[in-house]
């Protein structure tokens, strides 16, 4: 009997130690997975930023823990869609660089940067922070910002046309993202932003005698006022013969 008792105590302590184990398992596998899911898609969402990191910070772990860092402090930010009438303002200044960058280049990569830096502030970006504007704008423009970052020390005096080139579609990659205008998405905001440009060129109409009709008065944006935008207020308004 004492020696079939000892069995019973020996075999029970065993499948508890053996119960445990297998629990100690299961946890480390879940834990393993999960933290493989976050890492998972910190790098489809952080995109080339995330590679980056990893390689300045020198592990893996601590760019899971700085992009995890990252997200909460710009939870903490005041980050919001721009309007249509937003859209449709900085549509129409973008398309205004653009024609710039033909005959003088370097002038409309400049515009480009201060045209992203005021959509940016729009948004709630810290843009008078840099570095902590490009860890913000990280979170969710992470791929276009790659690019965005390789223009940020670029001399516009000494580039060449190559240069200033590459520049713009880096620009244009991150303005369209940060204005919802990207290719292939934000169909109802593009079609929004349309009719509102086809309403301000209603806006503008000029009567047959020169003059201004009650229809055409100039509407109140809440975008910002650039050179551009003025220029092409005053040719609306005085059209050539």
């Amino acid at each position: 009997m004492p020696f079939r008792h000892l069995t019973e105590v020996i075999m029970s302590t065993g499948a508890i130690i053996g119960i445990v184990i297998a629990v100690i398992v299961v946890v480390a596998v879940v834990v393993v997975a999960s933290a493989e899911m976050r890492r998972a898609r910190l790098r489809r969402q952080f995109g080339p930023e995330y590679d980056r990191l990893a390689e300045k910070l020198g592990s893996k772990r601590k760019a899971d823990a700085e992009l995890a860092e990252r997200e909460r402090r710009v939870r903490a930010l005041n980050i919001r869609e721009l309007s249509p009438e937003q859209q449709a303002s900085y549509s129409g200044d973008w398309a205004a660089v653009q024609e710039r960058f033909v005959d003088t280049p370097a002038e409309a990569v400049g515009a480009a940067h201060t045209l992203i830096g005021n959509v940016m502030r729009d948004r709630g970006y810290p843009v008078d922070d840099r570095t902590a504007c490009m860890d913000a704008l990280s979170v969710h423009h992470g791929r276009a910002m790659e690019g965005y970052r390789t223009t940020l020390d670029l001399r516009t005096d000494s580039a060449s046309t190559e240069q200033l080139r590459e520049a713009m579609i880096h620009y244009r990659a991150l303005f369209e993202d940060l204005t919802g205008l990207r290719e292939g998405r934000g169909k109802p905001a593009r079609d929004r932003v349309a009719a509102i440009h086809d309403r301000a060129d209603d806006r503008y109409a000029v009567a047959a005698d020169g003059t201004r009709t009650t229809d055409t008065v100039e509407p109140v944006t809440t975008g910002h006022v650039t050179t551009e935008r003025m220029k092409r207020v005053y040719d609306k308004s005085h059209p050539r013969a």
